[in-house]
């Protein structure tokens, strides 16, 4: 192995590539990873040096916090590639921000910014033949923090570990997806970590996801703890419905993750003078709106499908179908942003940062 240091980040490279062995036409989403992942260490009150190695497993003692009370987040970013190999990140600031208020919210240490940016340009710099070009290919990317404190006392870590890994990807839904909107379980409440991307609100959905999917359905529409009167998320993603013309998602909350997609799709909307409003939105008022013909469309917004259309959903037993449209506002705003991911576009925001 080479051993180099550059941007105070220990480089140790792998001898041999596995991306020979990787067939890019036919990936299976978040099961195959590139040659290196970078770490770096909290210990004595400091984050250490950090370091990029060849990808490999981890020795962690049974008894790290992380096993026992689930003190873990994490980031989901992509890179992309233009025809001139240029390659680009996608609104990285939002990501590291995002990351260290998740962070705070599980009582983690936050990471540095020269830290977390000098690793991401190092580690996508190493492994830039696996972003592939063409609109829809990209590189998905995983930041998360773990604690690491080898104790089983019930409080925060002393110690915890970085990382970033990395691996290719294509569409992560190809098909528009069939819902349920949640009537009896939630998927966070007032006061908690709904806001956080905490591991652990993830493992909570499977189980209700799972029943859902045993009825037909792929994907459940969360509904407010409380009363379960107001749609708030879609499975893994933010949630918009068309009503008429006019594009309506929930408010960002202590519930609702400020979603980097979410946030994209607003703006390319408004951009292109499509009428959005951010309010609570009720199962009532979307059920009459399927009722009456008024509903066009229902989307999730997240960055490994960027958007995902719906096509149906179930409620108290009523199943309502959503109309095929040629034209659709999910179609035409998923261009915009994979145009811009991808430099095919005017980047009016400076959404786009070139590694």
């Amino acid at each position: 192995m080479t051993k180099l240091t550059t941007y105070e980040i220990d480089i140790v490279k792998s001898e041999k590539t596995k991306i020979n062995d990787v067939d890019f036409d036919n990936l299976v989403f978040g099961r195959t990873f590139t040659d290196h992942m970078f770490s770096c260490d909290f210990i004595d009150g400091e984050w250490q040096q950090p370091k990029i190695t060849p990808y490999g497993p981890l020795t962690i003692d049974p008894s790290a916090r992380v096993f026992h009370y689930g003190q873990a987040v994490f980031e989901g970013m992509k890179a992309y590639k233009d025809d001139e190999g240029k390659v680009f990140l996608f609104r990285p600031e939002d990501n590291f921000i995002r990351i260290n208020k998740s962070a705070a919210r599980l009582a983690i240490p936050e990471f540095p910014k020269e830290f977390f940016f000098e690793g991401l340009k190092a580690l996508l710099n190493l492994d830039r033949a696996w972003i592939k070009s063409g609109k829809g290919n990209s590189l998905y990317i995983r930041p998360f923090v773990i604690a690491t404190e080898p104790a089983i006392s019930a409080s925060p870590a002393s110690t915890y570990k970085f990382m970033i890994i990395c691996s290719p990807a294509k569409a992560y839904y190809t098909q528009k997806v069939r819902v349920l909107f949640a009537e009896k379980y939630s998927r966070s409440a007032n006061g908690g970590v709904g806001f956080a991307k905490a591991a652990g609100n993830y493992a909570a959905q499977f189980y209700p996801t799972s029943l859902a999917q045993k009825k037909g359905f792929q994907q459940i529409i969360w509904t407010d703890a409380n009363t379960h009167e107001y749609l708030e998320e879609a499975g893994t993603m933010n949630i918009f419905f068309r009503v008429n013309d006019t594009l309506l998602t929930a408010p960002t909350s202590d519930r609702i993750l400020d979603g980097v997609t979410r946030k994209s799709v607003i703006q390319v909307a408004e951009d292109h003078n499509l009428s959005v409003e951010v309010r609570p939105v009720s199962v009532k008022e979307i059920k009459e709106a399927a009722k009456n013909g008024s509903l066009k469309e229902i989307f999730g917004a997240g960055t490994a499908a960027v958007i995902s259309p719906i096509s149906a959903f179930e409620h108290g037993g009523e199943v309502f179908e959503l109309p095929d449209l040629e034209n659709s506002y999910a179609t035409q705003i998923k261009s915009y942003i994979l145009d811009i991911q991808h430099n095919l576009s005017k980047d009016r925001h400076g959404w786009r940062y070139e590694v």
